[in-house]
């Protein structure tokens, strides 16, 4: 494909998209018609969606292998009635080809040809076509990495932020803690290079610059010392991995609770209350251990116990909590609101954790997150993913007063995010700005949608 014929993205959020390419191997064609909100509505009903500029022409996705091999980067392009293009960004992360697919084969045919500003109908229509065969997997990631583009257009096209769009501003600034993760974690596995590797099984790293895993085991407590320095107001540990990589979550040892214990004593022998302290457990323990390792940890006084518990059983995880003094934090892993509605109905969450490219984009983590303020529950905002991930809940808590802290890995605003977009994400003194850009505020860097990339796609009006 000749250099002319590629999107090129101007710094209005605009860009010059020819859909009428060449034909590719991992493209798919849709026709363009005389009367497209009759031909392409799927009834009657849904012909609002396609009555109105600005209207949706391409689908692009792209799943970098060679920088994050989980991660599905998303663009849409969008023509108003005159015919300038612009362009939304997406993404989601977990079995981005199996997402991709979604995208290109269950998603285009609604998309291409509709309403680019139809948010809440494209939203829902997804939904519910998806919920009616149990859709909550890579469907839902879909329609999450969907949702962030439409919102990102939706800013670019009325000139303002997503969080003006979502009724913010209720703060200017979010403030943020660093979750352990080095640069590798996320990146290519050494044992598969091809997969991003299995959940809460990270690289443990190696010494060195931002090997936040490694250090949080194995000088904890210089860790912290550094954060503070950095302004950091919060760190989160994962140092009971390894007791279950090595044995098992179902019971553990007085020497296995030591283990995990560790690193907390350390950095509070040195540092004191200076920084919050977090435990993930990746949802690795029973309930018997689970009661363990809470008993353990009171002495260390952690703001926060998160998915000690996998959240596969309401009722236990209530008991959990009601069982321990410390708050219980639940969890990037649940999927759709009724899960959340039911964890809060069951009191089984102290506070709540939102990962917007998995419950459904923005739309769906904003339902979420007044849900859990209708309980007086705060909202944690997920992200070891992406960088679409964290500018979505930026904007997020940028629009609900309820939301309490972002997670952010600080190896990854150094090293990974500056390879996939176009701007600096920076923490200043433990917090991260609103942003300003119109959108979401980040544009994906144009050269990883090369069509001769082998995770690229790309579904288009042609004609």
């Amino acid at each position: 494909m000749s250099e002319a014929n590629r999107s090129t993205e101007r710094n209005d959020g605009r860009a010059n998209f020819n859909p009428s390419r060449e034909t590719e191997p991992a493209m798919k064609t849709f026709e363009k018609r005389n009367d497209p909100q009759i031909d392409r509505a799927s009834s009657l009903t849904q012909q609002h969606a396609y009555r109105r500029w600005p209207q949706i022409v391409g689908i692009e996705t792209l799943v970098p292998h060679d920088i994050m091999p989980g991660l599905l980067a998303l663009r849409l392009h969008v023509q108003d009635a005159s015919g300038a293009p612009w362009i939304g960004h997406g993404e989601t992360y977990y079995i981005p080809t199996s997402v991709a697919a979604v995208i290109h084969d269950f998603f285009a045919p609604r998309l291409l040809g509709a309403d680019a500003l139809a948010i809440e109908s494209h939203w829902r229509f997804l939904y519910e076509r998806m919920i009616a065969f149990a859709g909550t997997g890579a469907e839902l990631r879909a329609l999450s990495a969907v949702d962030l583009a439409l919102w990102d257009l939706s800013g670019q096209i009325h000139q303002e932020p997503v969080w003006r769009l979502l009724g913010g501003p209720v703060r200017d600034s979010v403030p943020v803690y660093n979750s352990s993760g080095g640069p590798s974690y996320g990146r290519r596995n050494q044992q598969l290079p091809a997969s991003s590797g299995w959940p809460g099984h990270g690289d443990p790293g190696k010494p060195g610059p931002l090997e936040d895993n490694w250090a949080s085991m194995n000088r904890p407590e210089e860790l912290a010392q550094e954060l503070i320095e950095l302004g950091y107001r919060g760190m989160k540990l994962w140092s009971f991995d390894a007791v279950y990589r090595r044995q098992g979550g179902q019971l553990l040892t007085p020497k296995d609770i030591d283990e995990g214990l560790a690193p907390f004593r350390a950095i509070r022998d040195k540092v004191g209350d200076k920084i919050d302290l977090m435990l993930d457990g990746h949802g690795f323990f029973s309930l018997a251990a689970a009661r363990q390792i809470a008993r353990a940890m009171q002495e260390v006084k952690p703001l926060w116990l998160e998915d000690i518990l996998r959240p596969d059983c309401v009722e236990t995880m209530a008991e959990f909590r009601k069982s321990i003094d410390i708050p219980v934090a639940v969890s990037e892993m649940l999927v759709t609101i009724d899960g959340y509605r039911r964890v809060l109905e069951a009191g089984a969450a102290d506070m709540i954790m939102i990962d917007p490219t998995w419950v459904g984009g923005i739309s769906a983590t904003r339902r979420i997150a007044e849900l859990a303020q209708a309980y007086n529950v705060p909202t944690l905002m997920h992200d070891c993913t992406g960088p679409m991930t964290l500018l979505s809940g930026l904007h997020i808590a940028g629009s609900n007063s309820g939301v309490a802290y972002q997670e952010t890995v600080r190896a990854h605003l150094a090293t990974l995010y500056p390879q996939l977009i176009d701007i600096e994400v920076r923490v200043e003194q433990g917090h991260l700005s609103l942003p300003e850009r119109p959108g979401l505020g980040a544009r994906w860097k144009e050269d990883l949608f090369d069509p001769k990339h082998p995770g690229y796609r790309i579904s288009e009006i042609r004609g």
